[in-house]
């Protein structure tokens, strides 16, 4: 996953003489993953891809952690976080590790300049807003809902319809579909929440031939460099494989339900290299007679759980609000905060909407996120009554 797409022009044969109209060749690049043995795709471009005219290193692009302090669990504000600027400027990093990070981005405006991050995968998840993502893959248009799945590499260019929210999630690792919903050829098989009807690679391809300066701004050994191109870096005229942005919306996230309440993995989206992204979607309650479906208290022996909480009432969260994000990190149970058990007896269905982060190893903090921490939120299942 994903599977083969082909946009625009490209020759009958791998590594073989495509040319223009005037008789120049087409400047064929192979781009993938894991040295040869990884997904792929090959572009052909109407300039030379390694062509610069002048570099400039920019900074740091490394997250700086703060100490944890007591283990315990927590939740964050984030509906007021600052917005303005375009997408990757106005990125705020809340969590990372050296597996994942998460974040939080409040864009006003389009990007002027390209992006690309050469060391991570990221997933854009779009709370609020509507725009398109470009890319020398093509165009992608995304709303409210939609995850944009951006693999290593890809130049990016991000415009905006109005001012957005989202929730940003870069992988040291490739991101895929977990392998348990594919079969050994890659098909999302029958007992998936979702099948590739549901997955939207670029639907239009557009090429540019402008010269000029054209600056593009790339990640990678945790820095920032400016490249500055003397042409547009959506040159291609066509392309085919397997390796390209990729849009999924979790409103077509099909929910899996049961008799008796059911573990969070059937929730499961996405998968990175430990880590994993569940979606929690309306669905119906479980249909046992004497079902609770609250959720059970659990510990998280070796791993620490991120929500993001979008919309909805979460029955077992007090106090959370829209945009709040909770961090339940290893080492502690939790679950319903008092009351919540009782009171879940009896309800059919819900209406939440909300995003999941499991990491397998501890999330470090930045100091970003304890300026939007919400105090009291451990004591929030120690209050009143003979369950706390």
């Amino acid at each position: 996953m994903p599977f083969y797409q082909r946009l625009g022009q490209v020759p009958h044969k791998r590594h073989t003489q495509f040319r223009k109209p005037d008789g120049k060749l087409y400047r064929e690049e192979v781009m993938g993953l894991e040295g040869f043995h990884g997904i792929q795709s090959i572009l052909y471009h109407h300039f030379l891809p390694p062509r610069v005219l002048r570099t400039e290193l920019i900074g740091s692009a490394k997250p700086t952690y703060v100490d944890f302090g007591p283990i315990r669990h927590r939740a964050f504000a984030t509906a007021n976080v600052p917005a303005g600027g375009d997408a990757v400027s106005a990125r705020v990093t809340l969590l990372g590790n050296n597996d994942v990070t998460i974040g939080i981005s409040r864009p006003t405006e389009s990007m002027t300049f390209f992006y690309r991050n050469a060391q991570a995968y990221e997933v854009w998840f779009t709370h609020e807003g509507s725009g398109e993502l470009l890319s020398q893959f093509g165009r992608l248009p995304f709303s409210a809902g939609d995850y944009l799945v951006i693999p290593f590499g890809t130049t990016w260019q991000m415009r905006l319809n109005e001012p957005a929210r989202f929730l940003v999630i870069e992988s040291a690792s490739q991101i895929a579909p977990p392998k348990r919903y594919r079969n050994q050829f890659g098909q999302l098989l029958e007992h998936a929440p979702y099948c590739e009807r549901d997955i939207r690679g670029p639907s239009e391809l557009l090429t540019f031939t402008d010269t000029g300066e054209f600056e593009v701004r790339i990640k990678v050994r945790d820095q920032l460099t400016r490249h500055i191109l003397d042409h547009h870096p959506f040159d291609v005229v066509g392309w085919d494989g397997y390796l390209y942005p990729w849009a999924f919306s979790i409103h077509d996230f099909e929910p899996i339900t049961g008799r008796i309440h059911q573990p969070p993995p059937v929730h499961q989206t996405f998968e990175g290299h430990n880590f994993v992204v569940c979606s929690f979607v309306p669905r119906l309650f479980d249909y046992h007679p004497e079902a609770i479906p609250a959720p059970y208290n659990h510990s998280n022996v070796n791993s620490d759980e991120v929500i993001y909480y979008c919309d909805g009432n979460f029955m077992s969260r007090r106090g959370i609000e829209r945009c709040d994000i909770t961090l339940h990190p290893a080492g502690l149970p939790h679950g319903p905060q008092p009351g919540s058990t009782e009171a879940s007896i009896g309800a059919k269905e819900t209406h939440e909407l909300a995003v999941m982060i499991d990491t397998f190893h501890p999330l470090h903090l930045t100091a970003a996120a304890l300026e939007l921490e919400k105090a009291g939120y451990m004591d929030s299942w120690s209050v009143g009554g003979p369950e706390g």
